[in-house]
């Protein structure tokens, strides 16, 4: 992560450990992490982790700023490393630093070497966070769009991009996303969240080799998806610069959309320069050469009799037996995490974040973790990643209350991964729809079902069109009850066009259109087929109904019928009441229900309404009033659905 190619954060931070005015033979100084921080902030002191040679924990640091003091001082056994707190004052100006390394003893005025950090102004923009109103746009940077070529083959890493290979990097880039801004607006999104942007490993990948599709021979791979961070605080250089990532970020907050940092605190990639030489004896959970494997079982992190042996494997274990697992019961390892989260917000101006893999991280650390970035900024918002079918242990993990363990997370929202499989069951391989409402019946297990992160694809598994039985009306179908049902949804780049794709890395396809050379673009209708135009209207249809009806995102819930292959549920607030309705059968179906429960004005209308869908595609919904109760009905086609605005 230290490294000379820092040069992509010039704006951030300068480098220059050769710049001593007497340089004492073997002190240089080659990195600083953060490379910047800002006046005011409520983290205080700043944990310095300077790199560089000979460097000695009884050396003295002096800045050329008055309002800067370095105390705490702790230096690796090799001298590669040095740990210093930074206080930064409330009245300190902020600019350029010039930072001197002396040394304690009687040469203390001989500066060993100097180096330059940056000191910001308080930022200008603060996390605002994501909720129920939002309508995420997910997105893999690198297979999105390619608007600067001239970042593909870069002079420090020209052998990893290639098209024809399903692993390597295909030129997607910032550049290419802020093009697109206008296209994800259309779709009704409202923020986006991309895979990380941090700097990964500069070749091939030697330590992950997999086969291409359809062979049997391992080849290397790349590190495109950004979760094997050689740099926490670098953006790689095939995605742009901080610069290019920073107004990404501004433009989207002018257009009122939000954007969502991918984060990772479990590890870094196999060529990080602490593998071999870690800060500190314990930065790592075992080794390079001696280490466990993960052993993926999640569910110990929520069992009080877990097994120490099977606990241990999912909390210590290296993924894949390849990517280094951090100590985070190593107090600089935690420190360190938690400043690079807050760093990310403060500079780049993110508005939340996306943390990967929670249940491979101690929950005390979580704890301490999301308590810090939110003492910093309030209104940030944390969405956990924790791949598991099973509510009960999603929900143990949702901030708000205190565990067994009396831990309380404080992560504000977790993938629903409980609901993710009964929608895939249901509307691609025609199973029962009550999988679905006896999965809503779960909801009482969360702090707030309300907040969580509903999807029915995200880039880890085959497509929902990959699925035995998917259909292009089952897609739809399926995209209606995410759009209109409790939660924030996320949609997967590429769902809009009923993409296709099977397991990694074939459910990672290029965007078509957005790359030099390709025959056709869908991002404009005129490039969509047929089928995809049909998906891609019906998202931007169910957008649409998202802003105008608030009561879609963030009304209550009320269901109405829950039959074996039909659901009617009611989404309302104070201002308006919308049904939804569904048939997930193979033939038409008359939908019959009783409307208690909905809003008392809708007698006052007399003995029978008629409303009509909202998406345009069923007969109207009537409701009738017999004297005694409402009784509704409504005509439905195979694998269907929609959406009813009940008069006020």
């Amino acid at each position: 992560m230290f490294k000379n190619c820092l040069a992509c954060l010039a704006l951030v931070i300068l480098v220059s450990g050769l710049l001593a005015q007497e340089p004492s033979l073997g002190v240089q100084v080659t990195g600083i992490e953060p490379p910047s921080w800002w006046v005011g902030s409520k983290t205080s002191p700043i944990r310095l982790l300077i790199r560089g040679t000979g460097l000695r924990e009884d050396f003295v640091l002096s800045a050329d700023r008055q309002g800067l003091q370095f105390t705490n001082f702790r230096a690796s056994q090799n001298g590669h490393y040095l740990f210093a707190d930074l206080h930064i004052a409330p009245d300190c100006v902020p600019g350029p630093v010039k930072i001197d390394v002396h040394s304690s003893e009687s040469d203390s005025r001989v500066v060993k070497t100097q180096f330059e950090w940056e000191l910001l102004g308080y930022p200008k923009y603060q996390p605002d966070g994501f909720g129920p109103e939002d309508f995420i746009y997910f997105l893999m940077p690198d297979r999105f769009c390619d608007a600067d070529p001239a970042n593909n083959r870069s002079t420090k890493s020209p052998e990893i991009y290639d098209r024809t290979k399903s692993r390597y990097y295909h030129g997607g880039d910032i550049q290419g996303i802020l093009s697109k801004l206008d296209y994800i607006q259309s779709l009704g999104a409202t923020a986006i969240w991309t895979t990380p942007i941090y700097d990964n490993n500069d070749a091939p990948d030697l330590k992950e080799m997999h086969p291409e599709p359809g062979q049997s021979q391992p080849v290397p791979t790349t590190g495109y998806h950004g979760y094997g961070a050689i740099d926490l605080y670098g953006v790689d250089e095939h995605f742009g610069t901080l610069d290019d990532l920073k107004n990404l970020i501004e433009q989207a907050h002018r257009r009122g959309m939000k954007v969502i940092q991918d984060q990772v605190a479990n590890h870094t990639g196999p060529y990080h320069v602490w593998v071999q030489d870690p800060p500190t004896p314990t930065w790592w959970n075992g080794s390079a050469k001696s280490h466990l494997s993960n052993n993926w079982q999640k569910w110990t992190a929520m069992n009080p009799r877990a097994a120490y042996q099977t606990q241990q494997s999912n909390l210590e274990g290296w993924f894949g037996n390849v990517l280094p697992d951090f100590n985070q019961d190593d107090p600089e390892v935690a420190k360190y995490l938690i400043q690079h989260s807050i760093w990310w917000l403060g500079v780049a101006g993110y508005d939340a974040i996306r943390m990967d893999t929670l249940p491979h991280v101690p929950r005390h650390f979580w704890e301490r973790w999301a308590s810090s970035v939110k003492r910093e900024f309030p209104n940030t918002k944390i969405l956990g990643e924790l791949y598991d079918q099973d509510p009960v242990l999603v929900a143990y993990f949702q901030g708000g209350r205190q565990g067994h363990d009396g831990i309380d997370t404080h992560i504000d929202t977790l993938f629903d991964f409980g609901l993710f499989t009964p929608i895939r069951n249901a509307f691609a391989k025609g199973k029962s729809i009550r999988e679905v409402h006896q999965m809503f019946a779960r909801d009482w297990l969360y702090v707030d079902s309300n907040r969580l992160a509903t999807f029915i694809g995200v880039h880890d598994m085959p497509r929902f069109m990959h699925e035995k039985g998917a259909t292009i009306d089952g897609l739809k179908t399926a995209l209606t009850l995410m759009l209109t049902s409790r939660g924030t949804p996320i949609l997967y780049s590429g769902d809009e066009l009923a993409m296709l794709g099977g397991e990694d890395p074939d459910n990672r396809r290029d965007f078509p259109g957005g790359f030099p050379g390709d025959l056709r673009n869908a991002f404009e209708d005129s490039g969509r087929e047929p089928a995809e135009r049909s998906v891609w209207n019906h998202i931007a249809r169910l957008g649409g109904l998202r802003k105008k009806y608030s009561a879609l995102a963030t009304g209550k819930s009320l269901d109405l019928l829950d039959a074996q292959q039909q659901y009617v549920y009611a989404r309302q607030n104070d201002q308006h009441c919308l049904l939804v309705a569904f048939n997930n059968d193979i033939e038409s179906a008359l939908i019959e229900f009783d409307a208690k429960g909905l809003p008392s004005q809708t007698l006052a209308r007399g003995w029978s309404v008629q409303c009509d869908d909202l998406l345009g595609g069923s007969t109207p919904l009537t409701i009738e009033y017999d004297g005694n109760a409402l009784k509704a009905n409504v005509r439905l086609r195979a694998r269907s659905s929609a959406v009813f605005l009940l008069p006020e």
